[in-house]
């Protein structure tokens, strides 16, 4: 990994309550040329209204500081929230980043929702980023880390001595991301977590979510490398592979599916855009059902009899 980089952003952090989601604005105080990371757009699930309160806020925030958006940068395919790239992209013309494993993630759930328009290959995105790979923000150099394990495609952003983590680690008392959806796989994530708490002690790491650790009373999404190393309960100095693997695995058995996982992966897959309209003019998102036992069976006996 490169690690000589001298010109550091400024970064302003804005928090979504009702998703508990951070997103970022990273720009270069020289250029003014400016990324935003990991865009909310705000979905009332009971209603199925859709606006973009947050997304403007952070271009209003943009605007007021003279800055022009470059890149629109997508840690992974989020579960939890639906995403305004879309729409920065729309305002701004700046192009939608993801890792390239985003390929594997949309094969996943291509079928689960029988979304034929979605092509399997990423070409929704405008770039697809390889492990590796470096991007520019005005002077300031980023690197892309491959941080698979929460999904194949997670990956980490890594813009002078800060790093972007995505949903791979949670604040220290908080401790690290489920790997229990379609494709997640806790060794993998393990060893994902395990390169980015390689990086120098300083480097300063954000978090794109907090739900507030017991004890806590105020959200955090800032740590450090040295922290997550000491501090993290979950994969803190001296927890093994095998250690970590047995405590995912039953942690994630006892969790929930995310409120908007449903909407936001059919929606995310898609790099934020709606299925299209119907003939009615109506855009729709799909709920799988899935019959068992004896309902299974009325069902299909009165679908044969129609």
């Amino acid at each position: 990994m490169t690690t000589q980089q001298t010109a550091q952003p400024e970064i302003e952090a804005f928090f979504d309550e009702p998703t508990n989601t951070v997103s970022y604005l990273v720009w270069d105080p020289a250029t003014r040329e400016a990324a935003i990371i990991d865009p909310v757009l705000d979905y009332n699930h009971r209603s199925g209204k859709a606006s973009a309160r947050s997304a403007d806020a952070l271009l209003k925030a943009a605007a007021d500081k003279g800055l022009t958006i470059t890149w629109v940068l997508e840690t992974h395919a989020h579960a939890d929230h639906l995403t305004a790239a879309p729409y920065i992209k729309a305002k701004t013309g700046a192009p939608v980043g993801i890792g390239a494993r985003i390929r594997e993630v949309q094969k996943i759930f291509r079928p689960v929702f029988n979304a034929k328009d979605v092509s399997g290959e990423g070409t929704e995105f405008d770039h697809l980023f390889e492990e590796g790979e470096t991007f520019k923000i005005g002077n300031l150099t980023g690197e892309v880390i491959a941080t698979p394990g929460h999904t194949p495609a997670c990956v980490s952003y890594k813009i002078g001595e800060n790093v972007f983590v995505g949903d791979t680690l949670f604040m220290p008392d908080y401790g690290t991301a489920r790997a229990d959806f379609p494709g997640g796989d806790a060794a993998t994530l393990y060893r994902s977590i395990q390169k980015l708490l390689a990086l120098p002690a300083r480097t300063r790491l954000f978090m794109c979510h907090d739900y507030k650790a017991p004890g806590r009373d105020t959200y955090a999404w800032e740590t450090t490398v040295e922290e997550e190393r000491t501090r993290n309960v979950h994969v803190h100095e001296g927890v093994s592979e095998a250690e970590y693997v047995a405590m995912r695995q039953k942690r994630d058995a006892g969790l929930d599916a995310p409120l908007l996982l449903l909407p936001s992966i059919q929606v995310n897959i898609r790099a934020g855009h709606f299925p299209e309209a119907e003939e009615n003019g109506v855009r729709y998102l799909k709920v799988p059902l899935k019959l068992e036992g004896a309902l299974e069976s009325s069902t299909l006996e009165k679908d044969s009899a129609a």
